[in-house]
């Protein structure tokens, strides 16, 4: 058997990599993707063979995954549940897609991965599996109850890694779990379960890796101009970039100035809910800035037609379905809908906080003639509003000319 492991070094994927190889006699072959992690990659290939990996790829790609997951998914306004900006469910398709590729170079048979059997994760990969490997088996140990009776939690997977000398961030002392990439990082698990745990306190600064505590951010604020085309961010205070090179700029100014940190309860895929903190200063201003583009350059049917769709586009992200039918139909329609909106919005980030400073379009559908109170000549003319609500008003005028409102009959 010849395994494909998505591979990040740290401490369940550390296990499995000895794990499979020692226990059950595999060849496995390690891949990590880099898609923004920048420190965490270093000496990966080196703990990956160490650990028992007999070959082992880290492949870059953190344009492809801003140019053709994030910034896609940002022209649709994704938030699952009106707060989650989707980090870490964006990143898996992609990671899945290239892992498939590895396993096609390498002859492999079998996909695997160290999502747990409780998590999301093990979602997104294994629905990206079926979409584009449906050849290939998956192996998911977390799924494997003699794996889970040998590990049946991180303190387990830690005395583990002790025992075979490998090196992990995890500890007793530290019992969260976290994933990053360019978007964003989140953290769950071990004392971030309980709900109660205030995460903004002083003794948890230190979990922070974006953003700096809004409490401590600079006293003076920050402006910027983000330009627009057709939805995407294309140039910041008038420097183009590509997509991740902007990415990268806003992470370090917005998490500057404490921007971009969510706490929440969740409900995951599977069923039960789940606390995470996220921090994504990027992306929320990103975020912000094409909602005040859009106010001027998107028609108000479409605008609210796009509007309905979000929370199943965010779900369908959210749930691992990035390669299904009904999410690329809407990808289409998301990106039709965004033909127009260009133009440029000034912000003022400061203490935590996004402000809008002005908005422009070349293509606004704004005019000011028409939306004067100062009684400007236009196409407008207030006269015409009468007979407008005498028939918006004539349901409801029937409504209450019924005998049990009037009292009557």
């Amino acid at each position: 058997m010849k395994i494909i492991l998505a591979y990040s070094g740290g401490l369940d994927t550390s296990v499995l990599v000895h794990w499979l190889c020692h226990a059950h006699g595999a060849e496995v072959v390690t891949f990590a993707a880099d898609i923004g992690q920048e420190e965490e990659l270093d000496g990966l290939e080196e703990k990956a063979r160490a650990t028992g990996a007999s070959r082992h790829y880290t492949l870059d790609l953190v344009e492809e995954f801003a140019r053709d997951f994030v910034y896609p998914m940002l022209r649709g306004n994704a938030v699952y549940e009106g707060q989650y900006l989707l980090g870490t469910s964006i990143a898996r398709p992609l990671i899945a897609k290239a892992q498939v590729e590895i396993a096609r170079r390498e002859g492999a048979d079998t996909l695997a991965h160290g999502a747990t059997g409780k998590g999301n994760d093990q979602c997104r990969f294994e629905l990206t599996y079926a979409a584009l490997a449906p050849d290939l088996r998956v192996l998911a140990p977390w799924r494997d109850p003699a794996f889970r009776e040998r590990f049946p939690g991180r303190t387990e997977m830690i005395e583990y890694c002790r025992e075979h000398a490998i090196p992990v961030e995890a500890s007793a002392e530290k019992p969260y779990s976290m994933d990053r990439n360019l978007l964003h990082i989140s953290y769950e698990a071990g004392i971030l379960e309980d709900p109660w745990l205030d995460a903004t306190t002083p003794e948890q600064r230190g979990m922070y890796k974006l953003t700096r505590d809004p409490d401590l951010a600079p006293d003076e604020p920050t402006y910027l101009e983000l330009e627009y085309r057709q939805g995407d961010c294309v140039a910041v205070d008038g420097e183009a970039g590509t997509p991740a090179e902007i990415l990268r700029r806003l992470n370090r100014v917005a998490g500057e100035h404490g921007i971009g940190r969510v706490d929440l309860v969740e409900n995951r895929f599977v069923g039960m809910k789940s606390r995470g903190i996220y921090e994504t200063p990027g992306g929320t201003v990103l975020l912000h800035a094409h909602r005040q583009v859009e106010s001027l350059t998107l028609d108000r049917e479409l605008g609210h037609l796009r509007d309905s769709l979000i929370p199943y586009y965010a779900e369908r992200i959210y749930n691992g379905f990035w390669y299904a039918p009904e999410r690329e139909a809407l990808q289409a329609f998301l990106d039709r809908s965004q033909e127009g909106v260009d133009g440029t919005v000034r912000l003022r980030l400061g203490k935590g906080t996004i402000q809008t400073a002005g908005r422009k379009s070349p293509v606004s559908l704004y005019h000011p003639e028409i939306a004067s109170m100062e009684g400007v000549e236009s196409d407008y003319d207030p006269a015409d509003a009468s007979g407008f609500l005498r028939l918006q008003a004539l349901r409801l005028r029937a409504r209450a000319a019924l005998p049990e409102r009037t009292g009557k009959g």
